[in-house]
């Protein structure tokens, strides 16, 4: 059964990426830094629970968690039961994540699916299975496949840093339907 995605039915938002100001640059991060960008938008403030980051925004009469795992990417399931314990479900959830399956600069929703080797998906989808939605941030693909641990580790180029804004305000856009 083909899923429609209504940010209505939408109530939780996980940004993967790396907890630490170190990291936060990072290709790995860009869903911390869509997610931050969505509660300066909303004037939410960031709380800390066990294993996470969150805050709560209301569009329209729609209140939607943001959810920054704190865990470190390979752990970031670990903040599922928390939002089971809320009653929120698994096609209620979006993942906003790095995708080196895409070129720098596309953005993209998908419903289900695999994680491609992407830590940070499979821990969710041991949690939860794949039932969910993502937001499929695109980071571009290193030329060697060994690569792929530095690069994801590693800043944007300056260009690219450039481009961020105008890509996270475009994420943004995706996800409320504008």
């Amino acid at each position: 059964m083909e899923q429609h995605y209504d940010v209505k039915n939408i109530k939780a938002i996980i940004g993967l990426g790396n907890p630490g100001s170190q990291y936060y640059r990072h290709r790995h991060s860009i869903g911390f830094r869509v997610l931050d960008e969505l509660a300066q938008e909303y004037g939410a403030t960031w709380r800390t629970a066990e294993n996470m980051d969150y805050a709560l925004i209301r569009v329209n009469d729609q209140e939607i968690f943001l959810i920054k795992p704190t865990t470190y990417m390979n752990s970031s399931g670990k903040v599922l039961p928390w939002l089971q314990k809320k009653g929120i479900k698994a096609d209620q959830i979006l993942v906003v994540h790095d995708e080196l399956e895409k070129k720098f600069g596309e953005v993209l929703l998908k419903f289900g699916g695999s994680h491609k080797g992407h830590n940070g998906l499979k821990s969710i989808m041991n949690m939860i299975g794949a039932d969910f939605w993502r937001l499929r941030f695109g980071i571009g693909r290193p030329e060697e496949r060994e690569e792929v641990p530095n690069y994801v580790l590693t800043d944007f180029s300056k260009d690219q840093e450039s481009q961020l804004p105008l890509l996270i305000a475009k994420a943004i856009g995706i996800i409320f339907n504008k």
